[in-house]
This record gives structure tokens, C-alpha cells and sequence, in this order.
């Protein structure tokens, strides 16, 4: 790769970076490519595809590091698994040199496409877009403090359609042994998995879209781990001091009951009824963090309280959780809630930062997507999609590791990798010959 004869630190240090990468990708012959398309990643561009890249980094040979980049993106063979571990090795120490880790993230983001033939794409909600659309959507679990935050596992979702059309999965490359997951059963594998990697631990925070998930809850649970997990208003929970009513005694008649229940005068409520049930009293403002002008703030109330989903079923109601509920004034109705398996001694403010740090996995995908070209991936393939996404995250690590080291007093030096500018004489591939 071509870049300026004299190396800064930090550029000496991205050498090394890549180089650490180098074991994980298998072959040495790959450390080359994938030092160019980290840099491609890193270095300013509207697009972070393949041949723009390729334009950037070796202006000179634009088709042969074409070719090389698409090799290692598309069709070699390394494991994004094994790469991702030396990245978090690398980065993770620089992380909580300004503190330990605090919450496991899951989330998930969407790429909108216009064709149909890349791998998982379909009509499915889009965040991005903010609505259904045409797109893929993948699953991530990032582990974060309040300074910084790393993705540690991201995997396709693959929509049912997908995962049982044997035709399509063959042409994309999808693995034989993938199975249709829901997001919450990949969510729940990724936290395993990283908890068997030895990972340190942290609360698992996630939107309501794996909050309503009753078996991704009680999957946390199982795994000795802890959660702050968005609900939906509609959310089915029996008020503070209140729970199902005991097993009915045996008549002696029968089968003996095993099982909890309810009456018409005895039954769980609504999350916002509660809410709207609850005294004046219950309510206080908290600040959870410094916002770019002012503190961020808002009106919550945190009760005791026991989720009722299908608890019918059951033969002992379930434990008592938090329910914490934002409703700013002035709005109609709450706007938040969550359930946590905090402790009880749990103050409220505590339960609000704690639910509040999820904003950084929202600053992950922006940055990932505006400054490192995350969506940018043009391949259809299986492969290729999971490759770009681990040098991805190789490469914001690389930026969280510089910035963790720079004081928080100082401004961060950028690039921190040089590349010759493109000739002029340089043209896309189908573009329009000059006037």
C-alpha cells in the first residue's frame, strides 16, 4: 500500500494493529489486503465499497487491489469470530482505562436495498428508514461503558422465507447448518457465546423489541446475568404488592391444580394503566448525563412489580422486577418503560443511567454507517457481508483505541493514515466518459 514515506504513531500503530489481525486471517498474504481495507475504511470517502476504496489506497494499480481487496472480502475463507477476538483483545484494555464495563448492548440495524438478491434482504421494519421496507437487518451485541463502546458479535438476521429456500441459500453462501432464528434467539446465542469467551460481564440492555420477549428475559436470567429491557405500554404486569392468585387446593376429585391463577377481580393490568394509576408522589426528575448544551433529563417513577405474561401457565408466580417508566411532563402518556432485574435496593437514579447508556450502541451504528461505510457493501453473498462488517469493527476499534488514548482536553489528529490522492484521470467502473 502507498502511503506517505514518513509514519506518525499512529499510523505506526495501525501497522501493528493489522499485523495482530494477521493469525486470525489465516494466511500472512492477507495482512496486506486487509491493511488496505482497514485504511479504505478509515480514510475520508463517500463511498467505502470495494473499488472506491481500491482508487484510494493503490491509485496506481486500481484493478489488481480491486481484485485483491474482493478476494479477501468475498471469497476467502477466514472467521470473523477469530478476528473479532483479537480486535476486542486490542481495544477492550483501552476501554476501561477509563472505567469498567458496565452493560452488555443488543441491538439491531437495517441496510436498505432496492434488489432482492442479496443475502437476507426483505421487506422488514428498517431503523434507518424508520419503517418497513426493502433491506437486511443484523444482530449485535456490543459491550460498552460510559466512555466507549465495542461490537463483539453481529450476525445476519435471516428471515424465515430465506432460511427455508434452499435455492437462494445456495447461491448466497449461507451456511448448511443455519437454522431460521428469531432476533432474540441470535441476541441470546451472542450473549452465550460471550460469556463463554469470558467477556467481562455487564447489564444486557435492549429496546422492546427483545424486552417483550419473555424467553429472551428469562434466557438472561438462566445465564446469571442481569437486564434493563424496554416493554411496550401494553405489556401485561401485576402492580406493586399484587401477584397471581395461589394454587387452588385439590378437591380430591381429579388431577391436582398446578397452576397460578387469576379472577375478574383479580388480574394483572396494562403498563401505561399502571402508570397512569400510580400517585403524584411516585415521580421525580432525574439527570442521567450531560447532553451537548445541557444535562439530559427527565420525569420517571421505578416500582416494584411482577411480569404476568402467560404466568397462568405457570406453578408459582414470577419474581418482582423493576418497572421503570419515563413520562415527561406535558405528554399524554408514558413515553418509556422497562423492567430490570436490578436489585431491589437499586435506587432510581441508578436505574436510569443504567438504562440510558443503550445511546451509545445508537453512536456505534451512526459512526459505523457515516464514518466507516458499514452499509456500503455491494456483494450479495453470505460471506462477504460478515467480512466487511468484522474489518468494520476492526477499524472503529482501532479509532476507539486512538481516542481512548488522546485526554479528554485534547482534540483528536485525523487522518490518522495518509493515502496519494486519486488521479485525476481515474474513472468508475460504468461511468460516463468525460465531456
Amino acid at each position: 500500500m502507498a502511503l506517505s514515506s514518513s509514519l506518525d504513531g499512529s499510523e505506526s500503530r495501525f501497522s501493528a494493529y493489522v499485523e495482530a489481525l494477521g493469525a486470525a486471517l489465516g494466511h500472512a498474504d492477507r495482512v496486506a489486503p486487509a491493511r488496505r481495507y482497514c485504511a479504505g475504511l478509515l480514510l475520508p470517502g463517500e463511498r467505502k465499497s470495494i473499488e472506491p476504496m481500491a482508487a484510494r489506497v493503490e491509485p496506481g494499480r486500481v484493478q489488481a487491489a480491486h481484485q485483491s481487496l474482493h478476494h479477501l472480502i468475498a471469497k476467502a475463507d477466514w472467521s470473523d469470530a477469530a478476528v473479532l477476538a483479537v480486535v476486542r483483545a486490542r481495544v477492550l484494555p483501552a476501554i476501561q482505562q477509563h472505567g469498567p464495563i458496565q452493560a452488555w448492548i443488543i441491538d439491531d440495524t437495517g441496510f436498505p436495498k432496492k434488489g432482492k438478491h442479496s443475502v437476507g434482504v426483505a421487506r422488514q421494519y428498517c431503523g434507518q428508514l424508520g419503517k418497513q421496507d426493502n433491506c437486511q437487518v443484523a444482530v449485535s451485541l456490543s459491550v460498552a461503558n460510559e466512555h466507549a463502546s465495542l461490537p463483539v458479535a453481529w450476525r445476519l438476521y435471516l428471515p424465515q422465507a430465506w432460511a427455508e429456500d434452499a435455492a437462494r441459500r445456495s447461491k448466497a453462501g449461507v451456511p448448511d447448518d443455519l437454522r431460521f432464528a428469531t432476533k432474540p434467539q441470535i441476541a441470546l446465542e451472542q450473549i452465550r457465546t460471550a460469556q463463554a469467551d469470558g467477556i467481562p460481564p455487564g447489564i444486557v440492555l435492549a429496546d422492546a423489541g427483545y424486552g417483550v420477549d419473555t424467553d429472551f428475559r428469562d434466557g438472561i436470567t438462566a445465564l446469571g446475568l442481569t437486564y434493563v429491557v424496554g416493554i411496550q405500554s401494553s405489556a401485561s404486569l401485576w402492580p406493586p404488592g399484587q401477584a397471581p392468585l395461589p394454587v387452588k387446593p385439590w378437591s380430591g376429585r381429579g388431577r391436582p391444580p398446578t397452576r397460578v391463577g387469576r379472577s375478574a377481580d383479580h388480574k394483572p393490568v396494562a403498563a401505561k394503566d399502571l402508570a397512569a394509576g400510580l400517585p403524584k408522589g411516585a415521580w421525580r426528575r432525574v439527570k442521567w448525563r450531560q447532553g451537548t448544551n445541557a444535562p439530559l433529563a427527565s420525569r420517571f417513577a421505578a416500582v416494584r412489580v411482577r411480569p404476568a405474561h402467560r404466568d397462568y401457565k405457570a406453578a408459582t408466580p414470577r419474581a418482582e422486577e423493576w418497572c421503570l417508566i419515563e413520562w415527561p411532563v406535558g405528554e399524554a402518556e408514558p413515553t418509556k418503560l422497562w423492567l430490570s432485574t436490578l436489585p431491589a435496593n437499586t435506587n432510581r437514579t441508578s436505574l436510569v443511567r443504567h438504562a440510558m447508556l443503550r445511546w451509545r450502541i445508537e453512536r456505534d451504528y451512526q459512526e459505523m454507517k457515516q464514518e466507516i461505510g458499514l452499509g456500503h457493501y455491494e456483494g450479495r453473498g453470505w460471506r462477504g457481508f460478515h467480512h466487511h462488517a468484522t474489518l468494520c469493527i476492526a477499524a472503529y476499534g482501532f479509532l476507539i483505541a486512538e481516542r481512548a488514548a488522546i485526554p479528554p482536553s485534547a482534540e483528536c489528529s485525523t487522518p490518522f493514515i495518509q493515502a496519494p490522492d486519486v488521479p485525476k484521470t481515474y474513472r468508475p467502473r460504468g461511468a460516463a466518459d468525460p465531456a
